[in-house]
């Protein structure tokens, strides 16, 4: 293919390529595009559905902000994993009552609580391409102005679309801005725990047995979904009623094999395989290494300072299961990217595909482009330690203080120019965020988690420290630990209360305000402010002239005769592939389904490798009745397939051949957690929850039979 500047549709095309079955999160638009492929690969529906988000099984699968989840009754009910409810279920935790250790059901759909005054799901109806809306007036303008030219086009679009307050709109880039699509989805503010087995099942294993085969972890969690009696959105009320989706999934009670067709639905987070080589060398030489060692000493510091307090470890249970899983990958992804030798590799292919750009007539403007953007990558890794380290003391209730001063200093723009984030539209997650705080927040751990974050900022060079961050928090160690005593001595802001009605005032008042937090958000937030214009005026640089780096890439991927997908961006996508075994290394054979018998092999009445009680009873008594496996003969747990997986799946449904629900995504092995950079097929698996499983918990171990007679399956 000689390469050109070519339209946005046309380089959609070309990008479909050849799909291998095992590779790629594909939009749903594309995927009948892909009928050949999918047919080929064992799916029996009409691929042409799959495109039409209206329709089952794509109108059923949602977004929870973060994971993935599905609906599968016609009363609102909610699958999705453990990790992804534990949130909501440590906020309706207590020292006294620790549903996380001891799991919940509720008995009826009344004593179903809140999963907290944030929690939502968004439910996908729209997935529209608006390229020529977006960039019609960014055309001819560089840096800032780009930013803002398509900034204001985003919001002019999504002013439009969330006319009707029911609906959440965003717009997001494909390919690195070379196209961008006008999502819709339905907003649900009601969210209600319905079920969530003990920590010893939801999470059997933890952090030894996470990212790692053979599982054997029964990491789901229900939901429920409710609105106002008018069938419209609404924040909690007793008097909701259960949302009553547009389609539900059905739960498959066929048995799940080795080879068997496997599809899957979800949102995933990020990936970053079309990032260039020298993004690639600063992931593996310098981020992942800095992420591992900066997280790994926040774990410490917070189990340091909440040990032997049990409400303490409570309140940030949630906090650092969130942060071990970070650790984790971050070492998984590190030890991957480096088996693969992903530097060597990125730098070879990307020589190779300028070498093949620069035979194709009329290239010079892509050169130019394409080294004008590498300057930009330079600029960015110059700063890059002080832009890592800066979020860590902008966290807890110094981090709602900034919020606060932020909220009221847009609140004086008219909404259209309001920084996205802070318009009309979020004030409502906002609150629900503050009021959530209470309930993970504890003064004397902020502090510790502060100071550890401030040791790494004062090793800054000079040239990286900033004025007003030294203002706040002193210039040495010293200094901060009196400097922050001060600050929380000094606030109110740790009453919820308080920082409602600080939301609600006035930038003028708020300036004014002997809140000691709130004082030193307002000495932040001009260097905030600052930043925040550094960042969009090299991310309007980005978004320019990233295009033709893509457009070159896709050129030579299809000159090979190979697929280029969109990099994931928490949109709706689906891949496909098989339920598959691996072998990681030589003499290592794993199967791709494990059963019961693991869990009593690595029991040892220990934390985490302690199940319960019912659970071994159970396993012992050997009555697994309708969802024994009819060739091993006994319960399994967890199943493998080589699907392209990445954060943000979590909860994804596991489709059948048929389109059931085979399966709950919850993880990657360790050989496949650096997917998110490059995918090698050798090596990339995903980890699912077995639908058996969780029907056999509900009907034989912590019985739910109502919730089985909602889902139209048997009880025994």
């Amino acid at each position: 293919m000689r390469y050109r500047m070519l339209p946005a549709a046309i380089l959609l095309g070309l990008a479909c390529g050849h799909a291998q079955a095992d590779e790629g999160m594909w939009m749903p638009s594309q995927l009948p595009q892909l009928a050949k492929e999918l047919k080929a690969a064992g799916f029996k529906g009409n691929p042409a559905d799959l495109a039409d988000l209206t329709k089952a099984p794509m109108s059923a699968v949602v977004s929870l902000g973060g994971c993935t989840a599905s609906f599968v009754s016609p009363q609102g009910l909610v699958v999705t994993n453990h990790h992804c409810a534990l949130g909501a279920i440590q906020l309706n935790s207590t020292a006294e009552r620790n549903l996380i250790q001891d799991g919940f059901i509720a008995a009826s759909m009344a004593d179903e609580p809140s999963a907290g005054p944030a929690a939502r799901i968004w439910v996908t109806v729209g997935f529209d391409n608006v390229t020529d809306r977006i960039l019609v007036d960014a055309k001819g303008k560089t840096g800032r102005a780009y930013f803002d030219a398509v900034d204001a086009a985003e919001k002019t679009a999504v002013a439009a679309c969330e006319q009707d307050a029911s609906y959440r709109c965003s717009v997001v880039d494909m390919y690195y801005g070379s196209e961008f699509y006008l999502i819709k989805q339905l907003e649900l503010k009601d969210i209600r725990l319905v079920y969530a087995p003990p920590r010893a099942i939801g999470n059997y294993g933890d952090e030894i047995d996470n990212f790692m085969w053979p599982r054997h972890t029964g990491d789901f969690t229900f939901y429920r979904a409710y609105v106002g009696k008018d069938g419209k959105p609404a924040a909690y009320s007793p008097d909701n009623v259960p949302y009553a989706p547009p389609a539900h999934l059905t739960v498959s009670t066929a048995p799940v094999k080795a080879g068997d067709f496997a599809m899957v639905a979800g949102y995933p987070g990020r990936t970053f395989r079309h990032r260039t080589a020298s993004e690639f060398a600063s992931q593996i030489d310098w981020l992942l290494p800095t992420r591992v060692d900066v997280v790994g000493g926040l774990i410490k510091t917070i189990e340091t300072a909440t040990a032997g307090n049990k409400t303490k470890e409570v309140l940030y249970a949630s906090t650092v299961a969130g942060q071990k899983n970070t650790l984790k990958r971050a070492q998984g992804e590190l030890d991957g990217l480096r088996r693969s030798d992903a530097v060597r590799v990125r730098a070879a292919d990307e020589a190779a595909m300028l070498a093949w750009l620069a035979k194709q007539p009329n290239a010079a403007t892509a050169q130019a482009d394409i080294r004008a953007m590498q300057a930009q990558l330079d600029a960015a890794e110059a700063m890059r330690e002080r832009d890592f380290i800066l979020p860590f003391l902008r966290t807890g209730l110094i981090g709602s203080a900034s919020t606060l001063q932020r909220l009221a200093l847009e609140r004086g723009k008219p909404d259209a120019q309001r920084e996205s984030g802070y318009q009309q539209r979020d004030e409502a997650l906002i609150e629900g965020s503050l009021k959530q705080l209470q309930r993970r927040y504890d003064p004397d751990v902020e502090k510790a988690v502060l100071m550890y974050a401030l040791q790494r900022y004062f090793a800054l060079p000079a040239t990286q420290r900033i004025a007003e961050f030294d203002a706040v928090f002193g210039r040495n160690a010293a200094e901060a630990k009196t400097r922050l005593d001060a600050l929380y001595a000094g606030t109110k802001l740790g009453n919820e209360s308080d920082r409602l009605a600080a939301m609600k005032t006035d930038a003028a008042t708020l300036s004014t305000s002997n809140d000691s937090l709130l004082k030193a958000a307002a000495t932040l937030q001009p260097a905030l402010l600052r930043l925040e214009e550094e960042g969009k005026q090299r991310s309007g640089e980005l978004l320019r002239l990233r295009p033709a780096y893509m457009k070159a890439l896709i050129g030579y991927r299809n000159s090979q005769g190979r697929a280029v997908y969109p990099d994931a961006n928490s949109t709706l996508r689906v891949s496909y592939g098989k339920v598959s075994p691996l072998s990681p290394r030589d003499g290592m054979d794993y199967r791709p389904l494990t059963t019961v018998a693991g869990i009593v092999e690595k029991n040892t009445g220990v934390e985490p490798f302690d199940a319960p009680k019912p659970l071994l009873d159970a396993i012992a008594k050997g009555d697994f009745g309708s969802t024994i496996d009819p060739t091993l003969k006994t319960q399994t747990v967890d199943f493998m397939t080589n699907l392209d997986t990445t954060g943000g799946n979590s909860g994804s449904p596991v489709l059948d051949a048929n389109g059931k629900l085979i399966g709950l995504n919850f993880d990657s092995n360790w050989e496949a957690v650096s997917a998110s950079w490059m995918f090698d097929p050798r090596y990339k698996r995903a980890i699912h929850v077995d639908m058996r499983y969780l029907r056999w918990l509900l009907a034989k171990v912590y019985p739910a039979p109502q919730l089985l007679k909602e889902m139209n399956l048997p009880a025994e």
